[in-house]
C-alpha cells in the first residue's frame, strides 16, 4: 500500500489538500483545494491531459489553456471514464481557497475540459482523441421536450451551467443547475434502432435525458453499458424523496430490475421506491455491477410487510449490490449474479458509510470512522497485497475484507474512495493524505519504491566505499612519506616510481625482502654503497641499547655472508 506522505503540521494549505478524486481504467485524477487538477497512471489515448500518451508514475499538474482568459481556470470536480477524463470549471472568479468543493450545489460553468480518447464521442467535441484538455460548451438551456427541436434550430438558447459531472466506460454524464441530466459518448440509445436488439450508440454532442424533465437528478453513475440515477419524486430535492432509476445494458442484471432485459428508458428500481424503509444517497457502477448506499428513513419502523428486511433494522447505513458476481464483487460470499438489489451482510451494523465506488470487478466502501472494506477480484484489485482472502478462490474476496493502514486498523478522517479497473485510491486526513493499492498502482509504486530503495542502498554503499577510499588514501600518503624518507636516507634521492618493483609485486603475492636487498646491492654503485654504509652507521649510532645494537650487527653480517656465499655458488 502506497502512502503519499504526512499531513501538514499546521495551517490550511489548499494547494496540498485533495478535495476530490476520480479513477479510470488505469489512471487517477486529483482535484486540490486551490482548484488545480493532477493526473497520473496510464497515458494511452491522452487520458492524462498532459499533451502526450506517456505514462506518469507520479501526479502531474494538468495545464489548461488560459490564453483567452485573464485568470487561470479553477476547477470544482473531476471525473474519469475508462480512457477519458472530465474537469468541471468554476464559473466564478472566487479566490482559490473559496472554490466550492466537488459535488456541491454551487454553480459552475461547463468548461468540461474533456480530454482523452474520443473515438466514441465521449469528449463531446468530435470523434477524435485529444491529448490536452478542450473546452466543451455544447450545453443549452432546457425547454419543454415538445419545443426542444424548434429551440435548437432557432439558436435562441443561452449557455447552461453544470453542477456535477460523472464518467464511466466510454460514457460521460453531466447534471445541470436545474437538475437535468445530459449524456454523451458510447451510451444507451434513446430510441429503438435496427432489429430491436440493444446496442450502444456513439453520441458526440451532449443530449438531455428528457425522462426526468420536471424532476431533479441528484446523483448519477454509469458502467460500461448502464446508467443509474437518484432522482427526486417531485420537482425539487426536499430530502427523503429520492428514487433510484436505471437503464441501459442488463445482460448481468446490473439494472436491478429483476431480469436481464436491457432498457432504453429509465425504470424505477422497486427496491428503493418511496415506500421502502431506506433512502438511497450514493450510487456507484462497475463495468457490469452496481452498488447503492442507503440510510434508514427518519421515523420509519420496519414491519412484517418487509420480511426480507430481517436483520437490517439495526443498520444505520446499508450497501446494496447487484449485477455480475463472477469474482465476488457483490460481496455476498459467492460468485452468483444477482438481478435485484441485496444488502451486503458482511459489514458491521453500526457504521456510517460515507463513500462507495466500484472497479471493473471489485467494490470498496469507507465509513466515517475510517474503516475501509473491499471485496471482489484480487488481481483486479482493490485489495492489499498479502491480504488473507475468503472463499474457494484464493485470488478473490467474496465477502468484505477490512483494509488496514500502516498506522492502524482505521484511516484518519477519510474523505473519499475511488476504484479503477485494477486499483483503489483513498483520500484521508481531511484531504491531506492519499493511499493507493492495486495491480497497476503496485506496479508503479513498487517500481518507484524499489528504484528509490535501491538508490538509497547504492548511495549508502557508495558513501561507505568513498570513506574507505579516503582512509586508504590517508594511509597510503603516510606510507609514501615514510618510504620516501627511508629511500632518501639510504640512497640520497627521493623515491621514484621506477625504484618500486611493480612487476614483482603484481606477479607474486609474497615479497622476498632478502632477495630484493641483494638486487639493490648488486645494482648499486660505489656512491650508493657509501651512502648505505653511512646510513647503517648512523642507524647503529642512534641505538642506545648495546644488546640490540649487537644483534643488528650480527643480522647484517649474516645477511652479507649469505649473499657472498650465494654469489660464489651461482658462479
Amino acid at each position: 500500500m502506497a502512502d503519499s506522505g504526512r499531513r501538514p503540521l499546521s495551517g490550511d494549505k489548499p494547494s496540498q489538500k485533495v478535495i476530490s478524486l476520480a479513477a479510470g481504467e488505469a489512471h487517477t485524477l486529483a482535484l486540490t483545494g486551490d482548484g488545480r487538477v493532477f493526473s497520473w497512471g496510464r497515458g494511452t489515448f491522452g487520458r492524462l491531459g498532459t499533451g502526450s500518451e506517456e505514462d506518469k508514475i507520479l501526479p502531474e499538474l494538468v495545464n489548461f489553456d488560459s490564453s483567452k482568459r485573464t485568470e487561470n481556470p479553477r476547477f470544482v470536480q473531476v471525473a474519469a471514464g475508462a480512457y477519458h477524463s472530465l474537469a468541471l470549471q468554476d464559473s466564478s472568479c472566487k479566490p482559490a481557497a473559496m472554490a466550492p468543493p466537488a459535488g456541491s450545489l454551487s454553480t459552475a460553468a461547463i468548461l468540461l475540459s474533456d480530454f482523452q480518447a474520443g473515438d466514441d464521442g465521449q469528449l463531446g467535441i468530435s470523434l477524435e482523441n485529444s491529448l490536452v484538455p478542450r473546452s466543451l460548451d455544447k450545453f443549452l438551456e432546457l425547454g419543454p421536450p415538445e419545443s426542444s427541436n424548434d429551440d435548437l434550430s432557432s439558436g435562441r438558447q443561452t449557455p447552461l451551467k453544470v453542477r456535477s459531472v460523472q464518467a464511466g466506460g466510454m460514457m460521460s454524464l453531466a447534471i445541470d443547475k436545474l437538475g437535468g441530466l445530459w449524456i454523451w459518448g458510447n451510451c444507451p440509445p434513446q430510441s429503438s434502432i435496427g432489429n430491436g436488439e440493444f446496442s450502444l450508440v456513439s453520441i458526440s454532442t451532449p443530449l438531455p435525458v428528457w425522462d426526468f424533465h420536471g424532476h431533479t437528478v441528484v446523483k448519477v453513475a454509469c458502467g460500461n453499458e448502464h446508467v443509474v440515477a437518484l432522482v427526486t419524486a417531485g420537482e425539487t430535492f426536499e430530502g427523503g424523496d429520492l428514487m433510484c432509476y436505471s437503464w441501459g445494458g442488463n445482460n448481468h442484471g446490473q439494472l436491478g430490475l429483476g431480469d436481464r432485459q436491457s432498457r432504453l428508458r429509465p425504470e424505477l428500481v422497486e427496491a428503493f421506491h418511496l415506500g421502502c424503509p431506506w433512502e438511497a444517497y450514493q450510487v456507484a457502477c462497475g463495468a457490469f455491477h452496481t452498488a447503492v448506499l442507503t440510510c434508514k428513513k427518519d421515523g420509519y419502523m420496519l414491519n412484517s410487510s418487509h420480511s426480507s428486511d430481517v436483520g437490517l433494522e439495526e443498520k444505520e447505513t446499508i450497501c446494496w449490490t447487484f449485477g455480475l458476481g463472477d469474482n465476488g464483487q457483490l460481496g455476498h460470499g459467492n460468485t452468483n449474479t444477482l438481478l435485484s438489489p441485496k444488502a451486503v451482510q458482511g459489514l458491521p451494523p453500526d457504521v456510517l458509510l460515507i463513500s462507495v465506488d466500484c472497479g471493473l470487478f471489485h467494490t470498496s466502501v469507507v465509513s466515517s470512522a475510517g474503516d475501509v472494506w473491499s471485496w471482489g477480484m484480487e488481481k483486479g484489485l482493490g485489495l492489499c497485497p498479502g491480504a488473507s482472502f475468503v472463499g474457494t478462490d484464493p485470488g478473490d474476496a467474496l465477502t468484505p475484507l477490512r483494509i488496514s493502514s500502516d498506522d492502524g486498523p482505521t484511516f484518519l478522517d477519510p474523505v473519499q474512495v475511488v476504484c479503477g479497473a485494477a486499483h483503489t485510491v483513498l483520500v484521508t486526513d481531511k484531504g491531506y493524505k492519499l493511499w493507493a493499492w492495486g495491480r497497476d498502482v503496485v506496479e508503479f509504486s513498487e517500481e518507484f519504491t524499489r528504484s528509490h530503495q535501491e538508490g538509497k542502498r547504492t548511495w549508502k554503499k557508495l558513501i561507505s566505499a568513498m570513506e574507505q577510499v579516503q582512509l586508504l588514501q590517508s594511509r597510503l600518503t603516510v606510507m609514501e612519506r615514510y618510504a620516501g624518507i627511508l629511500h632518501s636516507s639510504i640512497f640520497g634521492k627521493p623515491l621514484e616510481e621506477k625504484d618500486v618493483p611493480l612487476q614483482l609485486l603484481q606477479e607474486s603475492s609474497t615479497f622476498d625482502i632478502a632477495k630484493e636487498w641483494e638486487n639493490i646491492l648488486e645494482g648499486s654503485d660505489n656512491d650508493k654503497l657509501a651512502r648505505m654504509e653511512m646510513f647503517f652507521r648512523n642507524m647503529l649510532a642512534s641505538v642506545k641499547n648495546k644488546r640490540l645494537k649487537r644483534r643488528m650487527q650480527e643480522m647484517i653480517k649474516d645477511c652479507l655472508q649469505t649473499s657472498q656465499h650465494e654469489a660464489k655458488t651461482s658462479k
